[in-house]
């Protein structure tokens, strides 16, 4: 069970990817960091230091504090961010413990493109979009950069505004973030952050089924296939079609996780009956 104030790195892997995920903060000194640079996906390295300074930033949020053994600079840290109203936990055991945990991702931070002046990833694509230029926002804005920005334009100028306003261009030919082989921009994010698991590549085999035309890759890739066209006629509005359909691959996500072997069926049993003999 774990101390007051603490989260265990099982409890912390179920909230990871969730849209009520807490902010992860990462306070590891310098030097812990440079020994090993991998982060909990979605983290962001502050300074436990100047912790006075930026704590009121977190107020009335959740967030979980991440330093190397979980001791003193995550506890520091999350009971100053108490004292400034926000809802702040210890990573019991801290990096060191999510890092031997089997299992938990760790995102590579040298695929981390260039943040902005307010420290968010900036990425640009076609306008309209349908599968993958939604799967992928999705997946960045759970597992890499919550703030992340997404600039939708004309197909023809992507690579122009890329340049010209430091964004990244995704999901276009000729550029690191698209297709690879017989996979799409789902499949190429998940493998080069580091962020395979058994939920998102469940979901990936559905999104590369709906996105490549290939139904037989999953049952469920015309299920996504269909509601991705339904949100795309729904919404003129690329951002606001992106805000709407989160809650779709939310759901997708969740299932992949939790719920691949729950059916359902009609009729449904009356409530207090019984079965078998003298029923």
């Amino acid at each position: 069970m774990p101390a007051p104030d603490t989260i265990t790195t099982a409890q912390l892997s179920r909230l990871i990817g969730l849209p009520d995920a807490p902010v992860l903060l990462d306070l590891r000194t310098d030097e812990d960091y440079a020994a090993d640079p991998r982060l909990l996906p979605g983290s962001i390295r502050r300074d436990f230091r100047t912790v006075a300074a930026w704590a009121p930033d977190y107020a009335g949020r959740s967030v979980v504090a991440v330093c190397h053994r979980g001791l003193k600079i995550s506890q520091g840290t999350a009971a100053w961010l108490r004292h400034n109203g926000a809802r702040a936990e210890a990573l019991e055991g801290g990096f060191e413990a999510w890092a031997a945990g089997g299992g938990n991702p760790l995102l590579r931070p040298d695929r981390i493109p260039p943040r902005d002046a307010q420290g968010r990833t900036v990425w640009v694509t076609r306008a309209r979009p349908k599968i993958d230029r939604i799967a992928c926002p999705w997946l960045v804005r759970r597992f890499v950069d919550p703030a992340a920005v997404f600039l939708f334009v004309a197909p023809s100028e992507v690579p122009a505004v890329a340049e010209r306003f430091g964004a990244t261009p995704f999901d276009i030919e000729d550029v690191f973030w698209s297709h690879r082989g017989e996979g799409c921009t789902f499949d190429t994010m998940i493998e080069e952050f580091g962020l395979r698991s058994e939920a998102l590549s469940r979901l990936a085999v559905i999104v590369r089924g709906a996105d490549t035309s290939r139904p037989d890759l999953a049952p469920q890739a015309e299920g996504l296939l269909a509601a991705s066209l339904g949100f795309s006629r729904m919404y003129r509005d690329d951002l606001a079609q992106l805000d709407a359909a989160m809650a779709l691959y939310d759901a997708f996500y969740r299932w992949s996780r939790d719920a691949v072997a729950e059916t359902h069926n009609w009729p449904a049993s009356p409530a207090g009956s019984h079965t078998g003999a003298g029923a």
